[in-house]
Formats: C-alpha cells, sequence, structure tokens
C-alpha cells in the first residue's frame, strides 16, 4: 500500500541526550536503546471514518520519536498497518450504501491527505490487512501446529481462537487483573460468549466465512483475519520480535496489544515482542469523551477545510503532555493559533537572542519523555525575549526555526 508524501527533514547542529520513555509494560519511564537502526510498529486508522483529533494525537507522538531518532543520527524502520477488513468497516459501507473496499479506499486518501498535511513523516512500510493475509494465513498454521490455537469445530463456523494460557507472559504488557481484562475483552471487540471457546476471553485468530462477508482460502478453511493477528503478522515479517517501539492510543493497550504479543511470543518463548511499549492519551472534546457514538469526533480534515493551519493543530496537540488524557476546546486551538503567530513573527526577525541554549533545552524536554508543555515552554521565551527585546545573533531566528521543524514539525 502506498504511503503519503515524505515531509523534508533539516538537520540541526549538536546532538540531545538520549530518548527515554514510559514503558507501559515495565511502568516507568527508561532508556529507548536502539542500533543503527530504530525499529518502531505503530497501528493505524480501520478506515470506515476520518481522520479525528485522537488519531492525530497519537501519529504526531510517534512523528516526534520518529524525529528525534533521526536527530541522533538513527536510521528509522517504520511500519504502521491499515485494518483495511474488519467489522466497523463492514457496517459504515452497508448503512451508507457503498462497497466497503470503496470506502476503505476513500478514507485512506484522506488520511494520507490529513498525514501529509500535519507533516507527518510517513512510515517506510505501510501495509493493509488485506494484503497481508497469506502472512496471517502462515502465522496461524504455525500457531495451531504449536498448540497455541484450536479450532471451534462444534458450530457452524469453525473460527480459530488463541489459547491465552499458550504464553506464559500473558499480561505483562497491559498489567491488567482478569475482572479488567475479562471487561474490557468485550467492551473492545472481543467475543466471550462465543460458544466453544475454551476460555471466554481467548481472542479471534481466523473467522470462518460467512455469507455476504469477504474471505480468503486456507488451508484450515476460507475466512478472513482476526484484529489483533493481523499486526502480529505485519511486524514479525518486517522488523522481527523485538523491535523498539509498538505504540498506539491507551485504548489499545488491551486487549489490542496484549494479544498481538502473545500471539508473536508463543512462537518466540521468551522474547518480547516489543522492546518497549509506548502508548498516547485520548483526547476529549469540551470536557467529554470524544467519540462516534457520541457524535462529537473533530476532524483534521474539517478544521484543514475551515481554514485551520495543520500548524496550529500540532500545537495545540503538543500543549498536553502525549500520555495524558486531554481536551480540545476552542480555547486550545485559540492559544496555539496565538503561539503560532508569536513562533513565526520572532523567526522572521533579522537577528534575536542566541539559539544554543533554547535548542538544547528544547532536544532535552523532548528526550524527556516527549514532555512538549516543557519545549514549547522553551520556544515561548526565546521568541518573547527577540520579541520584546531584540538580540546581536543574525543566526538565531533561522536556528530556532530550523529547530523547531526538524524537533517538533512545525514550519515557520
Amino acid at each position: 500500500m502506498q504511503s503519503w508524501s515524505d515531509t523534508a527533514l533539516p538537520s540541526v547542529p549538536g546532538t540531545g541526550p538520549p530518548l527515554r520513555l514510559y514503558d507501559t509494560a515495565d511502568r516507568q519511564v527508561r532508556p529507548v536503546t536502539p542500533g543503527p537502526t530504530a525499529t518502531m510498529y505503530v497501528c493505524g486508522i480501520t478506515p470506515y471514518d476520518a481522520t479525528h483529533l485522537g488519531h492525530a494525537a497519537t501519529y504526531l507522538a510517534f512523528d516526534l520519536v520518529n524525529r528525534l531518532w533521526r536527530d541522533a543520527g538513527h536510521d528509522v524502520h517504520y511500519v504502521q498497518n491499515v485494518t483495511d477488513v474488519d467489522d466497523p468497516l463492514f457496517e459504515r459501507a452497508a448503512r451508507d450504501g457503498i462497497d466497503w473496499r470503496d470506502l476503505g479506499a476513500r478514507e485512506i486518501d484522506l488520511f494520507r491527505e490529513d498525514m501529509s498535511a500535519l507533516r507527518v513523516i510517513p512510515p517506510r512500510e505501510y501495509i493493509g490487512a488485506v494484503e497481508s493475509v497469506d502472512e496471517v494465513v502462515e502465522l496461524v498454521e504455525k500457531l495451531l501446529a504449536s498448540g497455541a490455537a484450536y479450532i471451534v469445530d462444534d458450530t457452524e463456523y469453525p473460527d480459530i481462537y488463541f489459547r491465552v494460557d499458550a504464553n506464559e507472559q500473558f499480561g505483562y504488557e497491559s498489567g491488567y487483573d482478569r475482572a479488567t481484562m475479562e471487561r474490557l475483552f468485550a467492551e473492545r471487540g472481543g467475543d466471550p460468549d462465543r460458544p466453544g471457546k475454551h476460555d471466554t476471553i481467548d481472542a479471534l485468530l481466523w473467522r470462518a466465512a460467512r455469507p455476504d462477508e469477504p474471505s480468503w482460502p486456507a488451508p484450515f478453511g476460507a475466512g478472513r483475519p482476526g484484529w489483533h493477528i493481523e499486526c502480529a503478522a505485519i511486524a514479525l515479517n518486517r522488523i522481527s520480535t523485538g523491535f523498539d517501539i509498538q505504540g498506539g492510543g491507551s485504548d489499545l493497550i488491551y486487549p489490542h496489544h496484549e494479544y498481538s504479543a502473545a500471539h508473536a511470543e508463543a512462537l518466540e518463548t521468551g522474547r518480547r515482542f516489543a522492546r518497549h511499549y509506548v502508548h498516547a492519551g485520548l483526547i476529549g472534546l469540551d470536557g467529554e469523551k470524544m467519540s462516534k457514538s457520541r457524535g462529537n469526533l473533530v476532524f483534521v480534515s474539517t478544521l484543514r477545510r475551515a481554514g485551520t493551519d495543520p500548524n496550529a493543530i500540532r500545537l495545540g496537540l503538543f500543549a498536553g503532555h502525549y500520555r495524558q488524557d486531554r481536551m480540545w476546546t476552542d480555547a486550545v486551538l485559540a492559544d496555539a493559533e496565538r503561539r503560532l503567530d508569536l513562533w513565526c513573527r520572532a523567526s522572521a526577525l533579522p537577528t534575536g537572542p542566541a539559539a544554543a541554549d533554547t535548542v538544547a533545552r528544547l532536544r532535552q524536554h523532548l528526550a524527556d519523555d516527549l514532555d512538549t508543555p516543557k519545549a514549547l515552554a522553551a520556544v515561548d521565551n526565546w521568541a518573547q525575549q527577540a520579541l520584546e527585546y531584540g538580540g546581536p545573533d543574525t543566526d538565531a531566528p533561522r536556528a530556532i526555526a530550523t529547530a523547531v521543524d526538524a524537533l517538533l514539525g512545525i514550519g515557520l
């Protein structure tokens, strides 16, 4: 699947401190220590609707990781999937009277446009579930052969499930107790009441073919992939186990990331699927959770059509820490637009205060678990000083603009 257009990344003199991020599995901030090539897998969209601010906040957080790695001299192998075959897509397509493939293609195109406008560095590999079906089939075969999966054969549809007891590490990534797992499994796409399952939280690997649903041939019977196995297969075949970061929104901690890790680890005993699990907080609107059921989603494309500068969207989402659940309001956007204007005016000056200390603090704050509020404050301080008092350095305004572009993805 084609990714979106790349964005230029200027070089900033010097280096910053090593990146440290909160690891969901370890429950602490710890160093991220990639080799020459840093590897990252971030779960992508299910393309049944446009890109909302919750999506944007997640992909912007990992765009910062990408930028910091590149600033540190790493090559970055970034993989992102698209769940372009799933129930929400079929349901929306049926509601709107459109073929599910056409709906998916339309929303993927819009997502690409939004990511390009937001100046998100594209993944090296952008992979759809449909194009990875053969990889899923191969992985399901291995799990069946190892005994980690089983076929429910006492019903009309012989679906295939993963045994949660097949992986002794199961549960380490989320750290949730059994009651929480059962509740979230039911709330987030699981099927605890499916007859024939060994355990209520065993996860679907392969959904046997049903009438009026797409399906693909497989040695164990035609059908389509489950949600979690898709990401396990795509990641295993491109960056293998032990890659540096698995990322996504905090709503993916369980069940999605727990199971995708467990599927892979069932075949790679003792190895963690990812060395670091990183999750972004959720975005609400005016004091309420943002969700499709409430009808209060704010779409990036809607903001862009209304004339909102994508740089202001980035700044608005960076005003809060990436791990925090936070609200989007008119005031957040207005503050972001004022901040963007401040930075643009200061960077357009012929001279300004020396930039080296501000650039160093910008790197330091971002390397400290992506502390964007402090990073933005550092640039604010330089801009205010430049506008109020000027400065002797003719190179400083351009140096600040370059650092803000490279590290924060804000074009001034």
